[in-house]
């Protein structure tokens, strides 16, 4: 928000310069972002004096130059050549002397004066119109001023041209009380009370307002008392529509508004200067002379200021006649009920709109205006009937306006100070640093905030309601800091700490050691939005859309809600790299996925009272190539056994034992097929190959397999690695096979299992190496071809314990998994 150093200082009485303010505003927590020098007219006029022309006669080798005598007020006349056929003896001008640089048309293009020759005669200057001067836009001759300027006056002071400076503040979102030069004024003189300075606030005096005639009374009626908790207004008859004076137009310049009409700029003047915002309505396109504050049905037609319809929504608040919608309550105006070049009778309106139905309603519109702004974040709400006064006497004074109403002001539930209770001790805790409690009292009474009761250490106060942001004690310490000084907080020589430990299992350390693992592994970690579209998930079963965290009021159609699934973050990741002809990925993403589930709240044996849960995911993907062509090696696509390997190295990072989880074919339309990890009866994870169906969706071609685990899970589940060193054993491995004939519905993991069981001493390894189902087989049985690999550490085995080993392996499978050993 800009901020204008002269208009400022209207406000606040004090003699520090505009670079000392905008150190200030920065120490008391309003950040400067910008400083800017500006000048009414572009350069200053510098060098740019008032003259009297002594002598004009006419050039000797032209028949339209004159050549003229000029007083500019020093030692002798200069000779100047002059064009313009009003020049004269005896005339007032502005005379431009050799080195003043002026910007014609108030262009960037400058243009110097310099000593020249005119067809042969001298001239030291030039007698300037007003367009060479940048202050109008007349040619026809040079400027002719009055015959009581005086001689030697600068431009500058004559044509009262003030430097500027254009203070830019960062305002955070809890400080709209400053999004005003009063408000920024209100800091500044805090500031310096607090330092033992005299400084005043500066209101601007409303108490000539008085009614001068009731000829137009308005009625006025709220029908949503939520949505409006104040409305007030007045009328003003007989305006006369023009330019606002000069010192208006620079002041609005500042801020960034450009001047449009005295009835506009008054209203624009007082929501920068008060930040109250103002909307004046032509009284005579009120129908029925009756504002009626109320929503409208779903679906209204609405034009607005900028000649777009809109369509209504049951829940935006309109400013309407007794007949139509003429305005979008604190958001934008209505293109047939505005200031008009024919306006002559006006209603002003000053409100306090709800924030929340401001907000919405311009979130649902994109519209984001200056009044919108304060709204939303919450203005004063005792300001209304002020603005409004301050509103119709400048109407009155700029623009020949009768007050020609009482002010209408129903305000039911007038806004109360927010109360509560501070303790000195606490704030100099929060603070770091003892501050004597004169100090705090007066650094209280500078920001307007009352005690009204004091128990000891322990203090009842009372925030004015218009710091919106300090409704609590922590909110008050924060304040008395910033006023008394970020910097006059000293740093200890010593740091005093406490030592905090880390949760078990620590979830950021495994996050980390999972990352690592992947990322060593070939992996590309990406992250990408919470938010989704919701089209993704119409018509799921594995995913229902109902289950879907809806997004009250989405910046897009794209992003209305939270994913329930990292799998389509995924997808588009792959989509775009693929698209750029990078096809061969290996990526891993961390992030929450939320669930909605009515029904689950408060069903027995929940672990959470509400429908909303989140659960924390990881994700990966491969596809393409997993080893590229090199003059060595041939190329290898990669494949569901490739995302399966690292997987199962990643769960034994953790400690887990891939085969002692149980494995289960899963039925989900996202995948071709697909494979669930179960732990202790809950899905620890799901891998599988994406569906062509969904492939074609993102327009991929190619093979895509995907992994999501339920990281909270695996964290609870994790076990402790210890990692042991000992010496490799002197004696020899011995390394058997065995075929097996097997039911189908045994798997290797069930006979890894019988395996170790068996032969707890001697069996180091057991591997899969040939899977067989055929026609030479009886039905209903496979083959499994497996590799024994024993061991013993402190002898070498001899054929009887090796062939006993096997020997009891065999009997187990037989017994335990009705295995038949093949010859």
């Amino acid at each position: 928000m800009n901020i204008s150093y002269n208009w400022l200082k209207q406000y606040a009485d004090t003699d520090l310069s505009a670079e000392q303010i905008a150190t200030v505003l920065t120490d008391i927590g309003l950040e400067v972002e910008g400083f800017e020098k500006i000048e009414t007219v572009k350069g200053g006029l510098k060098g740019v004096v008032v003259g009297e022309v002594l002598t004009c006669e006419e050039h000797p080798d032209s028949d339209h130059l004159h050549i003229t005598t000029v007083d500019v007020g020093g030692e002798a006349p200069l000779q100047i050549v002059c064009g313009a056929a009003n020049c004269r003896k005896g005339l007032k001008v502005l005379c431009a002397t050799v080195g003043a640089v002026l910007y014609p048309d108030g262009g960037d293009e400058e243009f110097k004066i310099k000593r020249s020759k005119i067809r042969g005669v001298e001239s030291l200057g030039m007698l300037c119109a007003e367009d060479e001067l940048g202050i109008g836009s007349g040619h026809e001759g040079i400027m002719e001023l009055p015959a009581d300027a005086v001689v030697g006056t600068t431009a500058k002071e004559y044509l009262h041209i003030e430097d500027d400076y254009l203070i830019g503040i960062g305002l955070t979102p809890n400080r709209i009380d400053a999004a005003s030069h009063i408000g920024v004024a209100r800091d500044l003189v805090a500031y310096l009370k607090s330092r033992g300075e005299r400084a005043e606030l500066k209101w601007p005096s409303v108490e000539g307002f008085s009614v001068d005639n009731r000829d137009l009374e308005v009625k006025v009626r709220v029908e949503n008392s939520e949505a409006s908790p104040r409305y007030a207004g007045v009328t003003v008859k007989g305006c006369k529509i023009g330019p606002s004076p000069e010192w208006m137009q620079n002041y609005l310049r500042a801020a960034g508004i450009n001047p449009k009409n005295n009835l506009v700029d008054i209203t624009n003047f007082v929501l920068f200067e008060l930040g109250q915002p103002l909307h004046a309505f032509d009284l005579a396109k009120i129908e029925g002379r009756e504002i009626v504050v109320r929503t409208c049905e779903e679906g209204t037609p609405f034009v607005t200021l900028d000649g777009v319809e809109r369509k209504l929504s049951a829940r935006d608040l309109m400013i309407c006649s007794a007949e139509r919608p003429m305005c979008i309550a604190g958001v934008f105006g209505g293109l047939d009920s505005g200031i008009g070049d024919t306006t002559t009778d006006v209603f002003i309106e000053s409100a306090y709109f709800n924030p929340v139905w401001v907000r919405k309603t311009a979130k649902r519109f994109g519209l984001n205006t200056d009044s919108s702004f304060r709204f939303e974040r919450g203005i004063d709400p005792n300001m209304q009937v002020y603005a409004l006064k301050r509103a119709a006497l400048l109407f009155r004074e700029l623009a020949g306006g009768e007050i020609a109403s009482e002010i209408v002001d129903l305000n039911p539930s007038p806004a109360e100070d927010f109360r509560f209770d501070i303790d000195i001790d606490r704030v100099n805790r929060l603070i770091g640093k003892e501050i004597p409690v004169q100090t705090v009292r007066t650094i209280l009474g500078a920001l307007e905030v009352k005690i009204e009761k004091e128990e000891g250490t322990c203090w009842s106060v009372a925030v004015p309601p218009y710091r919106v942001d300090v409704q609590r004690e922590a909110d008050l310490v924060e304040d008395i800091l910033r006023i008394y000084g970020y910097n006059n907080v000293e740093i200890p020589a010593a740091v005093r700490s406490t030592l905090s430990y880390a949760p078990k299992p620590d979830k950021p350390k495994l996050i980390n050691l999972a990352s690592d693992f992947l990322s060593a592994n070939g992996f590309t970690e990406i992250m990408s939005n919470s938010l989704t579209r919701g089209s993704y998930y119409e018509g799921l079963v594995s995913y229902p859309a109902d289950r879907c965290v809806r997004i009250m009021n989405p910046l897009s159609a794209d992003l209305n809600v939270l994913r329930q699934t990292l799998l389509f973050n995924m997808l588009e990741a792959v989509q775009l790299n693929v698209n750029h002809r990078n096809g061969d990925l290996k990526l891993y993403e961390f992030g929450n996925c939320y669930f909605y589930d009515e029904a689950a709240c408060g069903r027995e044996g929940a672990d959470h009272l509400s429908p909303y849960s989140e659960s924390y995911r990881l994700a990966m993907a491969v596809t393409g190539m997993d080893e590229p062509q090199s003059w060595n090696t041939k190329p290898r696509e990669a494949s569901f056994f490739t995302l399966r390997a690292v997987a199962e190295k990643l769960l034994h990072r953790f400690g887990l034992d891939s085969y002692a989880l149980k494995g289960e074919t899963l039925e989900c339309e996202l995948f071709g097929e697909a494979l669930a990890l179960l732990l202790n009866g809950k899905e620890l994870l799901r891998i599988g190959v994406v569906a062509p169906s969904l492939r074609k969706r993102f327009d991929l071609k190619q093979e895509v397999y995907f992994l999501e685990m339920n990281f909270d899970l695996l964290v609870k589940s994790t076990k402790k690695v210890k990692i042991a060193v000992e010496e490799l054993s002197k004696f020899p491995e011995v390394k058997r096979d065995l075929a097996l004939l097997v039911d189908r519905q045994v798997t290797f993991a069930a006979l890894r299992e019988v395996a170790f069981a068996a032969e707890k001493k001697l069996l180091k390894s057991v591997s899969l190496f040939d899977v067989y189902e055929g026609e030479k087989l009886p039905e209903g049985k496979k083959s499994y071809a497996l590799s024994f690999v024993l061991e013993d550490k402190s002898r070498t085995l001899d054929d009887k314990s090796i062939e006993k080993a096997m020997a009891n392996l065999t009997r187990q499978f037989e017994q335990r998994c009705g295995a038949q050993v093949r010859g």
